[in-house]
């Protein structure tokens, strides 16, 4: 195989704010792998939070890059284990796990999610995510973009007073998103309140180890709560149970398809809920994300939609939540720049 790396500054539409951080452009690395004329695409994000950033990513795959090369892609499940032995950070992985399930498939002539015998006749819509601002600017980003399921972040000293303002102008689904920024005294009081005004659910509501407060809460609240922060890995799954009533599984942060599609498997034999969430990706990432949806509960597969330009061709999502797959297999990505 022969590799390629690009890196990407995405501009957003909107400064894009949550409980801990607020940013006008999203830094991405998108992998190429090229083998037999066919050449596979995958993406991750730099996130402060986990300390990635797209010069440790880059000089940690440039420091395989040789043993990349001389790989033999039989199977992504192989090239994943290959990766995890080499000990990159789950970014890292998650970009060329991504890629390598791409260009698979794009050799094999099927779509990812035809190879793992998914069919894409039923599956969630995606939410539309309003990050956090002055209530007047929340308002004024729903009202920009009309849609029939919103995630609102919160983490404010007024988290209720914003959701009842934005439900004034819409019937829409909404989910919360207080990323770590609640008590489990203040989670319990929220979900009865935001039960009223049409929450389905919310999504990690307390610091990520904090499963003594989740207990709490679980057996209090008035709505269903998701782990996002606490679910990571695969092995993060089973710590979950008993604690949450779903999980968010993200690629980057577990390393991409080839994990996430057991983390899914393993969330539904012990009753959880499954949902796959992005870190403000482009298509490339999006259309990968999709491959999945016929085996998700919810979905947040929605960064390409949140910039003011895209970088690749994939997935297509419709004004209604439609999403209309690409005839390329693999995950269908082209390159458009």
């Amino acid at each position: 195989m022969q590799i390629t790396l690009k890196q990407y500054q995405l501009e957003l539409k909107h400064t894009f704010s949550i409980s801990r951080e607020s940013r006008d452009f999203q830094d991405t690395l998108i992998v190429c792998l090229s083998h037999n004329g066919k050449t596979g695409y995958g993406e991750s994000t730099s996130n402060p939070y986990y300390n990635i950033t797209m010069e440790s990513m880059t000089a940690e795959i440039r420091g395989i890059q040789k043993k990349i090369e001389a790989f033999e892609l039989t199977s992504p499940e192989a090239f994943h284990d290959f990766l995890t032995n080499e000990g990159l950070s789950n970014f890292s992985i998650c970009a060329l796990d991504l890629a390598a399930n791409d260009l698979y498939g794009k050799l094999k002539g099927q779509p990812l999610y035809r190879i793992w015998g998914y069919s894409p006749e039923k599956y969630p819509i995606t939410n539309y995510t309003i990050g956090i601002a002055t209530i007047e600017k929340m308002v004024e980003k729903m009202k920009e973009k009309p849609w029939p399921l919103y995630k609102i972040k919160l983490g404010t000293n007024h988290d209720v007073a914003i959701v009842k303002a934005l439900r004034e102008h819409t019937d829409a689904t909404f989910r919360v998103d207080a990323n770590c920024a609640w008590t489990p005294e203040e989670t319990i009081a929220n979900s009865f309140e935001l039960k009223k005004l049409g929450v389905e659910f919310i999504e990690q509501p307390l610091k990520a180890d904090n499963l003594e407060g989740m207990k709490k809460v679980m057996a209090e609240s008035a709505l269903p709560i998701i782990a996002d922060e606490s679910c990571i890995v695969e092995s993060d799954v089973e710590k979950c149970e008993g604690h949450f009533h779903g999980i968010n599984i993200k690629l980057t942060k577990c390393g991409g398809l080839t994990p996430a599609r057991r983390m899914i498997k393993k969330a539904k034999t012990l009753g959880l809920k499954v949902m796959v969430g992005c870190m403000t990706e482009s298509t490339v990432g999006i259309s990968a994300i999709a491959q999945l949806l016929p085996q998700l509960d919810y979905v947040d597969m929605d960064g390409a939609m949140l910039l003011k330009g895209d970088i690749a061709s994939g997935v297509i999502i419709e004004d209604n939540g439609q999403v209309i797959f690409p005839e390329l297999p693999g995950s269908g990505i082209a390159l458009l720049s």
